[in-house]
């Protein structure tokens, strides 16, 4: 039986080729996607929801919720269009949210959850944390009912992708990513010291766009791959963040992973805000203060790029890769 996967995304090019990834592998059955602001605003990361799913002919039944507009921190979020385009699908400009589908109810998220307690239900979050960490805010009951988190951010002991020590995701909204890791008691992170080194190279991509069926994926990765190649010439491919992250929950063995306790920086005015900090010590009780049982989470430190390369262009272009 497929995974069931509730996602919660800031819907921009990574996101959606992972939504888009999610519906050739036949181990993974989303149910729902929560759409936040990140990549861009919440209501453009819902209309590109909608669009996928018209466009891939999805079940109306997949529910696309209305997450949150701002961070917990307060601040207006700021986009990059320069990564993810205007609308968040690079080039390509989708219809103007109708309201079709969409439930502005948040609660929502609570049938689906209930819906689906006892199916093993996982929650995948490739965004900022804001939605999620109101989960936990609001009805942490509730969230007792989802097996696993796995979370798209951080970067241990490797450079950040927002700033020289923060990823993206924890660096938008480091109260959300604080909370959600102090609550949840069963999470994965994954960070960019796997992810990007998930790529897709341009001859990846024009094979899948000849052999495979979901012909927007080239245009969103060309997209993608230009700012890549501006910002690092010697960079081989578009890093698919979210897609690792998704893989992760049905291809365990494509990782090594570490539990270790991990903490967010939540000075907003500091160079270091967001960072997010493993304790890697390897005693126990090193201050007399310290929480009794500090929660410890599943970290992803490296990723077997072959596996990826073989899932990813097996399910895109339903061939069998080795």
């Amino acid at each position: 039986m497929a995974q069931k996967v509730l996602v919660f995304g800031d819907i921009g090019i990574d996101d959606t080729v992972a939504l888009i990834y999610a519906l050739f592998d036949d181990a993974i059955d989303v149910v729902g996607v929560v759409a936040d602001y990140g990549n861009v605003s919440r209501d453009k990361a819902a209309a590109n929801v909608n669009y996928i799913r018209h466009l891939f002919n999805i079940s109306p039944d997949i529910g696309v919720i209305l997450g949150a507009e701002i961070p917990m921190t307060g601040e207006q979020p700021e986009f990059v269009p320069e990564i993810h385009g205007e609308y968040g699908l690079g080039p390509i400009e989708p219809p103007l949210l109708n309201g079709e589908g969409i439930v502005e109810n948040f609660f929502e998220v609570v049938e689906i959850i209930n819906q689906y307690r006892d199916q093993d239900l996982v929650i995948v979050n490739t965004g900022r944390l804001t939605s999620l960490a109101t989960m936990f805010i609001l009805y942490p009951y509730v969230m007792e009912n989802v097996q696993h988190i796995y979370i798209m951010g951080g970067a241990f002991w490797v450079p950040g992708n927002a700033t020289a020590v923060a990823e993206a995701n924890f660096h938008g909204d480091p109260i959300a990513a604080q909370l959600v890791l102090k609550n949840a008691d069963s999470v994965t992170i994954v960070p960019l010291n796997v992810t990007q080194q998930a790529i897709v190279t341009p001859q990846m991509v024009d094979y899948i766009d000849r052999a495979g069926s979901a012909k927007i994926l080239k245009p969103l990765l060309d997209y993608y791959y230009r700012y890549y190649k501006q910002r690092n010439p010697s960079i081989q491919g578009s890093p698919l963040h979210d897609v690792a992250a998704l893989m992760a929950i049905v291809y365990e063995e494509m990782f090594a992973f570490r539990w270790l306790p991990v903490d967010i920086v939540q000075d907003t005015n500091s160079i270091v805000r967001g960072q997010s900090i493993a304790d890697i010590r390897p005693y126990v009780d090193v201050l007399e203060n310290e929480a009794e049982e500090e929660k410890h989470h599943r970290i992803a430190l490296e990723i077997d790029y072959w596996q990826f390369y073989h899932y990813f262009m097996s399910n895109m272009t339903g061939q069998v890769y080795q």
